[in-house]
This record gives structure tokens, C-alpha cells and sequence, in this order.
């Protein structure tokens, strides 16, 4: 009978103790550069910056995630769910390979060509980051662009 007194009040006192009144703050993203480039691809990496001040982790989610290269739409980020620890600052990977025939586009061949000689794209990151805990979910809006130099 003890033991299960003792469960209970363990139990309620981790649940009413627990902040959990506030979502994680999306920050902004980070170090938007080109890891790799070659005649076949493009590596592309970032890192979105969090921080939780909650007492309980969650899990976020990448699905929604794009980049745009010269307004092309060239890829999506795909990941594993993250995640969240509790009671920190904290940052998700988003790393990407484009296939060079993905952003070679006939309709933007002008631009492509203006990329090259400039030897400059312009990378953009659009889209949702989705995060889950105990039933709860939101989504953080993310729209980062940045000019990178390319090196061939």
C-alpha cells in the first residue's frame, strides 16, 4: 500500500511540476553553405537553431522542408524525426545533395548561366518544420535565403 502511495504522489508531482507551457522557439537558421560541389552535384548544408525551455523533449519533423536554388525548386530535406531534448539549446542538421540536372532548368537557362559566370547562387530554404509531443503539435514557418559563392 505504501509503494503505491508513494507511485501516486511521484506521478502527480512530476506532472504538475513539468513545465510544459510554452513550445520550443524556432531561432533561425545557420551556416547556410555549399559543403561539396562537382559537375554531378550539389551539397548543401544548414542548421536550424532551437531552444525548449520546457521540462519535456518532443520530436520534430522535416517533411515540409524545400530549397530553391535560383527560384527552382531543386529538393526537399528529408530526415529522421529529431529528437527535442528538454531544458536546451539545440540545432537540426539540414544537409541536401542536388543533382546538377535539377537546377539546370530550360526556362531559367539565362540564370543558370548568369549563376555560372558570377560563379553565385542563390540558396533559399522554405517551408515548415512540424513539432509533436503528448498529443500537442505545431509548426514553425521557415524562409531563408542566402547567395553562395560556388566553387567548380
Amino acid at each position: 500500500m505504501l509503494k503505491r502511495i508513494l507511485f501516486i504522489s511521484l506521478f502527480f508531482t512530476l506532472v504538475f511540476n513539468c513545465k510544459f507551457t510554452e513550445q520550443p522557439k524556432f531561432v533561425g537558421l545557420k551556416n547556410i553553405k555549399i559543403v561539396d560541389s562537382n559537375l554531378q552535384s550539389v551539397t548543401l548544408s544548414a542548421y536550424a537553431l532551437f531552444t525548449n525551455p520546457n521540462d519535456v523533449g518532443g520530436v520534430l519533423k522535416t517533411d515540409n522542408l524545400k530549397v530553391y536554388i535560383n527560384d527552382i525548386e531543386v529538393a526537399s530535406v528529408i530526415a529522421d524525426e529529431f529528437n527535442v531534448p528538454s531544458k536546451k539549446n539545440f540545432e537540426i542538421p539540414l544537409i541536401v545533395i542536388v543533382s546538377t540536372d535539377r537546377i539546370i532548368d530550360k526556362n531559367n537557362l539565362g540564370g543558370l548561366l548568369g549563376s555560372l559566370i558570377s560563379q553565385r547562387l542563390k540558396v533559399q530554404y522554405k517551408g515548415e518544420i512540424k513539432y509533436k509531443v503528448l498529443g500537442y503539435s505545431s509548426t514553425y514557418n521557415v524562409d531563408e535565403t542566402k547567395e553562395l559563392k560556388i566553387k567548380l
